[in-house]
């Protein structure tokens, strides 16, 4: 499947610090070191019956800060990401309005593409649809068939999370929890013939009226979360350095594509595991059930500033739960004029502590809002010197620019 377009990004001068990311998994926040200078991060893609909102933006734009952090920490980056362009979601939404489900997961997707390149989100090297992993997810299961971890209830296969003895280490959350949990996320905690209720189906016998592929179980489709596993073990390999996704992935996401790697290589998933926060507005977590939704390409096509809209969510870190407002929109359509006045005067206050301060906090968790007020700083103090007084900084606007892209993805 093809990505989207890479935006031109600066070289920095200077070479920003080592990253260090919150693990959901230990609670702690942990260096994401690639031991040998190659970072490898996945994050779970759309399911593509529904235009970009701002939850998906705030996971995406968060993310490529860590692809940027990386990168000005002189790392090479292999960025992987999946679409699942077959799933009952997408299914029934096509069933809903009448549309072939393969038109609309192409719409839907190509929409996405456009969201992320006027956002300037760097793109993945490997982006990978559902339906063309197919090849990929029953190589696997076979794979999750020699070790012991499959069974059959009908005609559809399930996983044993009973055969990963860690499993439950990602999400550390309680089976109570789980139990609750999983049916509101995908999960059938309730079918008869299962051994344990947090099984999960790896494949989906074929319905009637509903898309197969063959196999050697039987026509069919992939589980959601094989999908996943197979994909990152195909283009990123075992232990590789970040799975991130939005914090509704944790469980049973998250925890079951671990499962499935780790059952079927004896081997780790993932080193690290981050999870950006949810969006909410008009007080609600933003979703598509609910139809609380402000979109990307609505507000595009509506002449706002794309970088007005990643502002917004840099000034949110990337972990945390928030509600998105159109004053807070606005207000940073106000702030990048503000930004653009002082960047046009070419001189301006000394850069370079600035420019180093913006990479630290970076660095450290992906701190965006902590990197905004340092560029206001140097925005608030540029604006207030009178001609060029001797601590004027005679190319600070460019350096500042450069920064500004490179790391925040602001392209002024």
């Amino acid at each position: 499947m093809r990505a989207w377009p890479a935006p031109d990004v600066p070289t920095l001068t200077v070479t920003g610090p080592e990253v260090a990311l919150h693990d959901t998994a230990t609670g702690q926040l942990v260096p994401v070191v690639p031991e040998d200078g190659h970072a490898r991060l996945y994050v779970c893609g759309i399911t593509p019956y529904d235009a970009t909102h701002m939850g998906h933006a705030a996971t995406y734009v968060g993310f490529d800060l860590l692809n940027r952090a990386w990168r000005n920490a002189g790392h090479a980056v292999t960025y992987a990401q999946n679409v699942t362009d077959v799933d009952d979601p997408l299914l029934e939404r096509a069933a809903k309005v009448g549309i072939d489900w393969v038109e609309l997961a192409e719409r839907e997707t190509e929409l996405f593409r456009q969201d992320m390149t006027a956002l300037r989100v760097l793109p993945p090297a490997h982006y990978t649809g559902a339906v063309e992993s197919i090849p990929l997810v029953i190589g696997l299961i076979e794979r999750l068939r020699a070790a012991g971890a499959v069974y059959q209830v009908e005609d559809d296969l399930y996983f044993s999370v009973a055969a990963d003895p860690t499993f439950g280490e990602e999400s550390n959350y309680p089976r109570e929890l789980m139990l609750e949990i999983f049916p509101e996320r995908g999960g059938d905690p309730d079918r008869p013939g299962k051994k344990d209720p947090l099984d999960c189906v790896l494949w989906r016998a074929e319905r009637p009226g509903e898309p197969s592929w063959p196999s050697p179980f039987g026509p069919g489709r992939p589980g959601w979360h094989i999908e996943c596993s197979a994909i990152s073990l195909e283009h990123l390999g075992t232990a590789f350095d970040v799975q991130g996704g939005g914090s509704d992935l944790v469980f049973p996401h998250h925890e079951m594509c671990a499962g499935h790697t780790q059952v079927a290589t004896g081997e780790r998933f993932a080193k690290v595991y981050a999870h950006a926060g949810m969006v909410a507005y008009d007080g609600e977590k933003m979703s598509k059930s609910k139809g609380n939704l402000v979109f990307v390409s609505a507000l595009r096509n509506s002449d706002i500033d794309p970088m007005a809209i990643r502002l917004t969510l840099l000034r949110h870190h990337y972990r945390s739960d928030w509600e998105w407002t159109d004053a807070e929109l606005f207000d940073s359509v106000d702030t990048l004029a503000q930004w653009r006045k002082a960047l046009a005067l070419g001189s301006g206050a000394p850069a370079g502590p600035v420019i180093e301060d913006v990479l630290e906090v970076l660095a450290a968790d992906l701190d965006a809002p902590a990197a905004v007020e340092l560029i206001q700083g140097w925005v608030d103090a540029t604006l207030g010197v009178d001609g060029l007084a001797d601590n004027t900084d005679h190319d600070a606007a460019g350096r500042i620019a450069a920064v500004l892209d490179a790391a925040l993805g602001l392209s002024l």
